[in-house]
């Protein structure tokens, strides 16, 4: 979660809401005290909470594009906490590209009164702010941004120093060159960026800083160069699609959701969604439960070492190899920082697993804290 507001007119939360590092963002008119979800995510229970705690009504939802690596918004009270008393009082819109709008419509069944489609070029009003939408095909063809007061919420077309990927959903390199030249380095260099994901804690960049120092979109890139290295990436498939892509078709809704506290161990739930056990109580327990490490077996074993007892597990057969485990007996998960581990908690609720959570800080904070390792280095 960010700081305090920014002062002025405009509204503007940064949000953590999925395992990848992904971010939604509340944005709107201080003044009016109205605000729109900006890339909402399936726990919107959450993201109302901290408007409600800002002050701030929500009255809508700007979607940059339909996610494949993580789950996309349900603004339907779809066993969201929250939501449905939401929706008693008034209709909420939500704002997509017009290119995604009858597809959006026939995939999810909703009503095409709660989905307003749109152009490059329009404009949303939320108080006394008002918001552009830009139009920025190639990362997905109906992929938009958000202009608001000096501030742009780039969605996945540009991140702090890299792009969106362009090789699935229908993904165009050259589109997407092209709209970032045209609609985004067009901008004022000190118009401030804030992405949609970011896989190293940072939050903010700016037109200017990206069109220096961005290694794939800097002025001094041509064309030519973009599209060959967006060509030849050769990244691995998006290890969260297999689950959002049906969460999406449903608006968001994941199969399966924990509605009660778990009684199991003093857990904490974050603000991602994801439930966690602290280092302590886990080595106070270990016999208890089934320690599942994600990482690959280099790191398994090398200086971090790994819990004791722990199971290697790589997440990228976790799935195939989920039988080896009990779901009556509660699952651990631990990699080396807690972000791979968090997202196996996922895939393992997905597969039925009640008895689930994450290793706050994973295997850094397990060390930090001295609990006693097998294998490793000092």
């Amino acid at each position: 979660m960010s700081a305090s507001p920014p002062p002025g007119p405009l509204y503007l939360e940064r949000l953590e809401v999925g395992v990848m590092q992904n971010w939604a963002y509340l944005v709107g008119s201080r003044a009016k005290r109205q605000c729109l979800v900006v890339d909402p995510a399936w726990n919107i229970d959450a993201i109302l909470r901290k408007a409600a705690q800002d002050g701030m009504e929500v009255v809508g939802a700007l979607v940059s594009h339909w996610h494949p690596d993580h789950v996309g918004g349900d603004l339907f009270g779809h066993d969201i906490e929250g939501l449905a008393t939401l929706l008693t009082k008034k209709s909420v819109p939500i704002h997509v590209n017009r290119l995604e709008l009858e597809e959006v419509a026939k995939v999810t069944g909703v009503s095409t009164k709660d989905l307003v489609g749109h152009d490059g070029g329009d404009r949303v009003e939320v108080g006394d702010v008002a918001i552009s939408l830009l139009h920025t095909p190639g990362h997905t063809p109906g992929s938009q941004c958000f202009l608001c007061a000096g501030h742009l919420l780039s969605g996945d077309t540009l991140f702090i120093r890299g792009c969106g990927r362009t090789d699935f959903q229908q993904g165009d390199a050259r589109a997407l060159y092209r709209a970032v030249r045209e609609q985004i380095f067009s901008l004022p260099d000190r118009c401030l960026v804030y992405p949609g994901h970011d896989y190293r804690g940072l939050t903010v960049t700016s037109v200017g800083e990206e069109k220096l120092y961005n290694p794939r979109l800097a002025e001094s890139i041509g064309e030519n160069d973009f599209v060959g290295y967006m060509t030849n990436l050769g990244l691995p498939h998006p290890k969260q699609m297999d689950v959002a892509v049906p969460a999406n078709l449903k608006c968001g809704k994941p199969e399966k959701t924990t509605t009660l506290d778990p009684d199991w161990a003093p857990l904490t739930y974050t603000f991602g969604g994801i439930w966690e056990v602290q280092p302590h109580w886990l080595e106070e327990h270990l016999r208890d439960v089934q320690v599942v490490d994600v990482r690959e077996p280099d790191e398994f074993n090398g200086p971090l070492g790994h819990v004791p007892g722990a199971r290697l597990v790589p997440l990228g057969s976790l799935m195939k190899r989920v039988e080896e485990l009990q779901k009556e007996q509660p699952v651990v998960t631990v990699c080396r920082s807690g972000a791979r581990s968090a997202q196996a908690t996922v895939l393992l609720g997905k597969a039925g697993f009640d008895k689930v959570a994450n290793l706050s800080g994973g295997m850094l904070r397990w060390r930090a804290q001295r609990f006693s390792v097998e294998g490793g280095a000092d």
